[in-house]
């Protein structure tokens, strides 16, 4: 039994996962019930009181602080699906690649490495105050707008995927590509040169790191949300 117990460590040394999570198997961050592999930002415990779950939902919570979920484990190259909904004008996002060491805290509510790191956003399309299509749902956010995409009304449930394969990345919407691009591409590095990130040097510098899910001070519903490393 050592001998197994020694040699399970050592391929998970190799291979840089956990045993739980195993590449190419999904594995859930929330079944609906659990929020074991969750955490808050810069917290080890599960922010509660920003957080509760809701008929197997994760729903963020209108008139407390802002508190961001991050995934407990790091990832490099993975592959994210989930559900999720917002409630009328309702923001948030899926962040990846996230050090928990933001060199522009925001000091506004909205996330703390909001200027560090790449963003999927969730929006409310139609009431949000900015209707600027790079900052749309399933945009990269202030980069890349959208297309060919398809929401549902405002408080029901879409999909998301966001698809992060050695430097390839991908972001759909109900099942319909929306935005794709490559990393350390001279086509992105131009976009973030005439973008509100361009004055940040440590944009998106990281290559792997924790997952994070905005808390925006609006009501958003997360569910069945699922990750397969690549």
């Amino acid at each position: 039994m050592k001998k197994i117990f020694v040699l399970l460590m050592l391929l998970s040394a190799v291979t840089g996962m956990s045993y739980g999570q195993q590449s190419n198997k999904w594995h859930y961050l929330f079944d609906g019930k659990s929020v074991t592999e969750l955490r808050g930002y810069k917290m080890d415990a599960f922010p509660s009181e920003a957080w509760k779950i809701e008929d197997g939902a994760l729903v963020a919570q209108t008139g407390v602080p802002n508190i961001d979920l991050l995934t407990k484990e790091t990832y490099t190259n993975f592959d994210l699906t989930l559900e999720w909904a917002v409630s009328k004008a309702g923001n948030s996002g899926i962040f990846y690649n996230v050090l928990e060491n933001s060199s522009h805290e925001s000091g506004n509510g909205n996330s703390p490495n909001w200027l560090d790191n790449f963003e999927m956003q969730l929006l409310d399309d139609i009431d949000f105050n900015d209707h600027e299509p790079r900052r749309s749902a399933g945009s990269l956010y202030d980069l890349i707008a959208p297309q060919n995409k398809q929401l549902k009304p405002v408080g029901e449930f879409n999909t998301a995927r966001l698809l992060v394969d050695h430097g390839h990345v991908e972001q759909w919407i109900n099942g319909r590509k929306v935005v794709e691009y490559e990393l350390g591409s001279a086509a992105l590095n131009d976009l973030i040169g005439r973008s509100k990130y361009k004055t940040n040097p440590n944009f998106a510098k990281s290559t792997s790191g924790h997952i994070m899910f905005q808390h925006h001070g609006q009501k958003v519903w997360l569910k069945n949300i699922k990750i397969k490393r690549l």
